[in-house]
């Protein structure tokens, strides 16, 4: 009877385990871990920035925010422990590694020290190339914006005051994101509530805005070793430059977009169209903010000491629009 009882009560645990591990195609060759490696010789005082707790923070990990059939997509949120506490803004971070590699798990730092400044934020795993092509991570996206909306209450946020945070590849989501409000062709997957796509702020960590930039465009010289562009869109840009185009945040830029700010390194590559959109939202008078670290290398942001400059720039940039 004993045993009856202990298979009814794990049944459905292992059940849910077997569905939450959903095999896919994985390519790991972007982590945190390796990321240094390439850094430690030229920059030997970085160090690998860590998790860290704080009994101020509150966390949810591994939530659930859609499922594809068995595959489950999953995000971590962390938020102010305070009782009885005015709803605040929140940031959902997007994590890179060229649209194929990197989990949600890079940000969680960083998702932290934001939760400790008094904003709700959640890192979000969304399908990469090896998985499913573009526009897939995009509508992921726009879809998790959308449950973290709709389920504010229960961490406290402020659904008019909502930014996106990326880095690297995850920085140019952000920024998609960020442009595209409203548009059909990024349709988020049906939720049981509608809720409303808009983004009230981005911050582009050393993402490009442009795919049509030769630094992207023109890498596909190999059909053996195809760019992070050709892997995310299936086709070079000679193939399809329409898909190159369509998902440059520069196709979308004007008098609509959010606030934004540029946190970059100092390699000119991972500028590229930041320029231009600049201009755009100059143009509109549109409030943003440009600051180029000298002297790091791409991944700046996993690493201290460029962690501990970049947060306050994101913590004073998110106070002056939301305030």
């Amino acid at each position: 009877m004993r045993f009856l009882i202990f298979i009814l009560l794990v049944l459905p645990l292992a059940i849910f385990a077997q569905q939450t591990d959903f095999n896919y195609p994985k390519d790991t060759s972007f982590n945190v871990e390796s990321a240094f490696r390439k850094i430690e010789k030229q920059f030997p005082h970085a160090r690998v920035v860590n998790e860290f707790s704080n009994p101020a923070i509150q966390e949810k990990r591994k939530v659930v925010y859609y499922w594809l059939g068995k595959r489950a997509l999953h995000m971590d949120i962390f938020y102010p422990k305070v009782a009885k506490m005015e709803p605040v803004p929140g940031v959902l971070l997007i994590h890179g590694g060229g649209w194929a590699s990197g989990t949600k798990a890079h940000l969680v730092p960083m998702a932290q020290k934001l939760a400790e400044a008094g904003f709700v934020a959640a890192t979000v795993e969304y399908r990469l190339s090896p998985e499913a092509l573009y526009p897939a991570g995009v509508v992921d996206l726009k879809t998790a914006l959308k449950w973290l909306k709709l389920n504010a209450g229960e961490f406290g946020l402020d659904t008019a005051k909502v930014a996106t945070l990326g880095t690297s590849a995850g920085a140019t989501l952000a920024s998609l994101l960020g442009t595209t409000a409203g548009n059909t062709n990024f349709a988020a997957h049906p939720l049981q509530q509608e809720a409303n796509d808009k983004v009230h702020a981005v911050i582009n960590i050393d993402g490009v805005v442009d795919f049509t930039d030769p630094n992207e465009s023109g890498k596909d010289e190999n059909p053996e070793k195809p760019s992070a562009g050709a892997r995310w869109f299936g086709a070079t840009y000679k193939e399809n430059p329409g898909l190159w185009i369509e998902a440059s945040p520069i196709s979308y830029v004007g008098k609509n977009t959010p606030p934004t700010i540029f946190i970059n390194s100092a390699l000119p590559r991972f500028h590229a169209g930041r320029e231009f959109y600049l201009a755009e939202l100059n143009k509109f008078e549109i409030y943003n903010e440009v600051h180029t670290i000298g002297h790091t290398p791409h991944p700046f942001w996993l690493c201290h000491p460029w962690f501990d400059e970049t947060v306050p720039y994101i913590v004073t940039f998110l106070h002056k629009v939301f305030d």
